[in-house]
């Protein structure tokens, strides 16, 4: 039998290929290594080196990595794939050792060129019979209704708080800041805040000065809008009604901060009013006080001491999108609590989607509103495994703005036709999303097993925007995405609380017809264009997180697993290093194969990020263990401090404390200057 190494190292030659012979990924690797390499071209032999030395398939590959670990311009990058080297053997040998269906398909893999048995096996479980994988995955997620929700929404415009979140960057290198259309002292703090080092990366983020018709708070809000008045003319809505929309603000760049309130107010002043909008700003300062203000004093009255810090840890807008979407979710309990006790729910959007009303009404049977008015969201039933759930959440689904001429329910990530080269070769997550789109995202309740009355479909793959919690459910359950989570926040989210507790599990209702138009590729492209390798690390990353999450919940990974593969669970992986190192080096190496300068850039890009963003990961593994543990621990007692405080604050309030009354009128003055809309 070969040994774990032997393996790995046989793995390794099926994707790059040896002795002339074309591997898997089809990438001539190396071609790409250069021992002489020197400047622009310094990036492409390292990656290759990483790979070569990894099968070893060149034996100058792994010493010359050495070497160059000591170069001036160089050495942090030579260093992280040097060092990737020793933690993937490390890990490889780890996992077999621990896991004896893992050791037999690192094995079959080696053997027999199966390669995501090692990498992908949930893609692989896709792949088998899509068809059948889908019915299958359907009837797994099935509910049996015991008891719909004798209360369910009936004015959502009132009843909702809807929220949503922005991102903020500085402007690009090619932009003269003196010729933005904003006021001197708005261009002088942009161009202070420019010269800072980035601290945060997001998918698409929105360049300061951005022309209107390019920039997502405006699309977003004026589509929302619109929908509401689509929701008047239906007479869902009082003719006066505004509903409030709550915005956090996270920014790239610590210096947008505090110029971030008055820029969005000149932006909005400068476009036709949202009339049927009542629009809030929070910032990383605005939460702050809402913690030193409001919620570390309430602790205090209620001797829950020694809070603040904990709060602050977890209270905020700024940094990975785990920390924006807890607020976002979080706040709606305090707003209820404080200052519109009419508030039952929270929805949250993306700026880049709208609601297609008409659509909505003539092939879902009803608009937005109507469509949340459903007693499925907060009913009760018993899931396929025999575990009581509670359905306090509400899922819906995106349908692409090229695709929604074909139809509303045309899903927005369809199967490919082929499995494509490099990457893929060891993972390729649209082969799982496709399938979950199909078998969750899609399903439309008849009378048939799914009636939408008596059973219904539970979701675990849901999307960013176009998902809410009613309050009550909110606060029993008190769900949170972990902080450290910077890509698939919406996914994460359900884990925290997946097995929590002794009575009924919290989970998402499936309402069918419930669909948002995304529209990001009709009016943002070239900032999605600018923030594809922070993007693409951050994939990396969120599999790096998730395999670790997974390992901390106290059900266990293997239950979490089962639970949520194939396509969540396609990012808890059993060899999280190796498989982010091998997609990250098949990435670059299919991009130095190009004759295109820029790929060239992006790929060597890509590797610098990786080293500094994955490097910090891998280095706090290597000293920790688990590099998630504890911050997770923490981040949990935080947040069951903020829903005590809840708790506590409101009864006192119901008795009408004088302290709890004072400090509900005092949230609600830091909440008046965040308002951004014009009366």
């Amino acid at each position: 039998m070969a040994t774990m190494s032997q393996s790995l190292t046989q793995l390794i030659r099926r994707i790059v290929g040896a002795q002339g012979e074309a591997g898997l990924a089809e990438l001539d690797v190396a071609g790409q290594f250069d021992p002489q390499a020197a400047g622009d071209a310094m990036a492409r032999s390292l990656n290759a080196a990483f790979l070569l030395a990894l099968g070893n398939l060149d034996e100058r590959a792994e010493t010359w990595l050495a070497e160059k670990c000591s170069d001036s311009n160089h050495g942090a990058v030579a260093r992280f794939y040097h060092d990737a080297v020793r933690l993937i053997r490390a890990e490889i040998e780890q996992r077999s050792d621990e896991d004896s269906h893992f050791r037999n398909d690192l094995q079959r893999a080696a053997s027999d060129g199966s390669i995501w048995a090692a990498t992908f096996p949930e893609g692989l479980w896709c792949l088998e019979n899509p068809a059948e994988r889908a019915a299958e995955l359907r009837q797994r997620r099935g509910v049996s209704i015991s008891q719909l929700n004798p209360e369910p929404l009936i004015a959502p415009g009132r009843q909702i708080l809807f929220t949503s979140n922005v991102l903020l960057t500085v402007p690009p290198d090619s932009q003269d800041i003196n010729a933005l259309p904003l006021s001197n002292d708005l261009k002088n703090a942009v161009r202070k805040a420019a010269e800072e080092p980035q601290l945060y990366w997001y998918d698409h983020p929105i360049p300061i000065g951005i022309d209107a018709e390019q920039n997502e708070v405006i699309y977003g809000l004026r589509g929302l809008n619109e929908s509401i008045a689509f929701e008047k003319q239906r007479g869902n809505a009082d003719p006066d009604d505004r509903i409030t929309v709550l915005l956090s603000v996270s920014v790239t760049h610590r210096g947008l901060q505090h110029l971030a309130v008055d820029y969005l107010r000149q932006t909005l002043a400068e476009v036709e009013p949202f009339e049927h909008l009542r629009v809030y700003v929070i910032t990383e300062e605005a939460a702050d006080q809402l913690v030193d203000r409001v919620l570390a004093p309430a602790a205090e009255r209620l001797g829950l001491n020694d809070v603040g810090e904990l709060l602050h840890r977890v209270i905020g807008v700024d940094g990975a999108y785990g920390r924006h979407y807890s607020f976002l979710k979080a706040i709606a309990a305090l707003w209820a609590v404080t200052i519109d006790p009419k508030i039952k729910a929270t929805f949250k959007i993306d700026l880049d989607q709208v609601f297609p009303q008409k659509e909505l009404v003539e092939q879902a049977g009803g608009s937005a509103f109507e469509l949340f008015s459903t007693p499925l969201w907060g009913a009760q039933g018993i899931d396929r495994d025999g575990e009581p759930i509670e359905l306090g959440m509400i899922a819906g689904a995106l349908v692409n703005e090229s695709d929604i001429g074909r139809g509303l329910f045309t899903p927005d990530v369809t199967p490919p036709r082929t499995i494509p080269p490099g990457e893929a070769s060891v993972f390729y997550t649209r082969i799982t999303m496709a399938l979950s789109t199909e078998a969750e995202m899609m399903c439309r309740y008849d009378a048939s097993d799914l009636d939408g009355r008596t059973s219904a479909l539970q979701r675990i793959h849901v999307t960013g925007g176009t998902n809410g919690i009613l309050i009550a459910s909110l606060r029993r359950h008190r769900p949170f995405t972990p902080t450290f989570i910077g890509r698939a926040e919406d996914q994460a989210y359900l884990l925290s609380v997946l097995y929590r507790g002794e009575g009924p599990k919290l989970r998402y209702a499936h309402r069918p017809g419930l669909i948002m138009r995304h529209d990001k590729h009709a009016f943002a492209g070239d900032a999605i264009h600018a923030a594809r390798e922070g993007r693409f690390v951050g994939d990396l990353l969120r599999t790096l997180y998730f395999s670790y999450y997974a390992h901390v919940l106290p059900w266990g990974a293997d239950r979490t697993k089962r639970t949520i593969d194939p396509f969540t669970g396609g990012f808890v992986s059993r060899i999280p290093i190796t498989l982010v190192m091998l997609r990250l080096s098949l990435a670059c190496a299919e991009r130095f194969a190009t004759d295109d300068t820029d790929q060239h850039r992006e790929a060597a890009c890509m590797s610098k990020l990786a080293a500094d963003r994955l490097g910090e990961v891998f280095e706090r593994t290597e000293q920790q263990g688990n590099p998630i543990a504890t911050p997770w621990a923490e981040e949990r007692r935080a947040w069951d401090a903020y829903y005590d405080i809840l708790d506590g604050w409101e009864r006192c309030i119901a008795q009408d404390e004088d302290w709890a009354q004072s400090l509900a009128q005092a949230t609600g003055q830091l909440m008046h200057p965040c308002r951004i809309d014009s009366d």
